[in-house]
């Protein structure tokens, strides 16, 4: 027997549906469903590319993979972002990140292989903790919506605080949803240039330090004793009112 139709997405408040035992819980990112044992392979055929939680009776669908298909405008502006992704510069992060994490075993840049070790959070989360132990309190292990969400901004607030600059971070939709995938490899190099200055290894060019310049009142009082002169002069003669080869206008 078929289960009941699944629960509208797109209300702001959870829903609980409990017909024929099957339990349904609608959230605005995210639902679960949960059935018996045994009909757990009859679920994993009806809904592709879920995301399969600890426990096999219990399925997390992502947002990015019911997202309505884009078109126009929003097409062309997806497709001309995701042009913007390098597998090499993702490679290069992934491989960067299993040198001081251990993880993950496949460094593929390919974006459904990023996408798949990145999306919960924890990786990154694990990452921060190596760069500075403790910065990150409570990591998430639940692989709910907004567990895992809250563990990407744990790890945004962490790379703040490395001083990855603002115009450089991504925004938690762009990773858990897929949106962007080219601003966490970009987020995620920043963040690699900033690894030398904790102990850790590093990726990319290294960075320019501050080279401020102080000045005694010395110095700055022999500055006021410069005739402007001295500065260079254009008075005297030049081409300026030259028009010959110039066009006639009429």
């Amino acid at each position: 027997m078929l289960p009941p139709p699944f629960p509208s997405i797109a209300s702001t408040k959870p829903k609980l549906h409990t017909k024929r035992r099957v339990h349904y819980v609608s959230r605005p990112q995210s639902f679960a469903v949960s059935r018996s044992r045994s009909n757990c392979t009859f679920l994993r055929s009806l809904l592709p590319n879920l995301f399969f939680a600890t426990n096999p009776c219990i399925y997390f669908v992502n947002m990015s993979n019911i997202r309505a298909t884009k078109s126009g405008f929003a097409a062309e502006a997806q497709a001309k972002i995701n042009s913007k992704y390098s597998e090499e510069h993702a490679q290069e992060v992934l491989e960067w990140i299993r040198e001081l994490t251990g993880e993950p075993d496949n460094t593929s840049g390919d974006p459904d292989n990023i996408y798949q070790h990145l999306r919960d959070g924890t990786l990154l989360c694990k990452l921060a903790n190596v760069m500075q132990p403790g910065i990150i309190k409570r990591v998430q292990e639940s692989k709910m919506a907004f567990k895992c969400m809250e563990n990407i901004n744990s790890f945004l607030e962490a790379a703040k605080t490395f001083g990855v600059p603002s115009q450089e971070l991504f925004q938690t939709v762009d990773l858990w949803e897929r949106q962007n995938l080219n601003s966490v490899v970009i987020c995620l190099q920043a963040l690699g240039r900033k690894a030398s200055k904790y102990g850790q290894p590093s990726i990319g060019p290294k960075e320019a330090e501050k080279n401020e310049r102080q000045f005694s009142e010395e110095q700055l009082r022999a500055g006021d004793t410069v005739i402007s002169l001295q500065y260079g002069s254009n008075k005297g003669a030049n081409q300026s009112g030259l028009n010959f080869g110039n066009t006639r206008h009429m």
